[in-house]
């Protein structure tokens, strides 16, 4: 498959044919897998999403992290720009794209983050991903103060051998897929 679009048609198809509960699953076994890492153990600010009803859900471990004592932040878009905000529970509303963002308004800068979680559409075992066609995390992961461990999440059905790329794609350092 070398088309953007089928690629994204497929892993949709893919996702809808999991079940609840293999999904619950292989989320719990993902941030288990990433809680292990030495990134995650050595991290102070963690930037994490607030998942779509498609991607691995992050809601509970969004509130773990937090109740670790990590700095969480999640991201909000602004216009065609993404930033990481304070994660608060009890701030946040629907955002761009129907996308749970946060209301905080302290603004976390690039380089105070150690440990970065990243959805794709798609992913390789090498670390190339397939985002949503916005471009907003290749954006942010461009900054030049930008220096966090890149981690990538996704269902085993998510895995691709091969993925169209183009130079301006950040890889990630590492993908963990359950």
């Amino acid at each position: 498959m070398e088309d953007k679009k089928e690629i994204r048609r497929e892993v949709r198809r893919r996702i809808a044919q999991l079940s609840p509960e293999a999904r619950a699953d292989a989320a719990t076994q993902i941030f288990a897998a990433i809680e292990r890492t030495a990134p995650f153990q050595q991290s102070e600010c963690i930037a994490l999403f607030a998942s779509m009803p498609d991607e691995v859900d992050t809601a509970t471990t969004l509130l773990r992290w937090l109740q670790q004592g990590k700095h969480v932040v999640i991201p909000k878009v602004e216009g065609d720009v993404m930033r990481f905000y304070d994660y608060a529970p009890d701030k946040m509303s629907e955002g761009a794209f129907g996308i749970s963002e946060p209301t905080a308004t302290r603004l976390v800068d690039a380089g105070d983050i150690d440990l970065i979680i990243v959805p794709a559409r798609a992913f390789t075992s090498e670390g190339l991903r397939l985002g949503r066609g916005g471009g907003f995390y290749d954006k942010y992961m461009s900054q030049s103060s930008f220096r966090a461990y890149k981690i990538g999440i996704c269902y085993l059905c998510q895995l691709f051998d091969t993925l169209p790329h183009a130079p301006h794609d950040i890889l990630v350092d590492e993908v963990i897929a359950r």
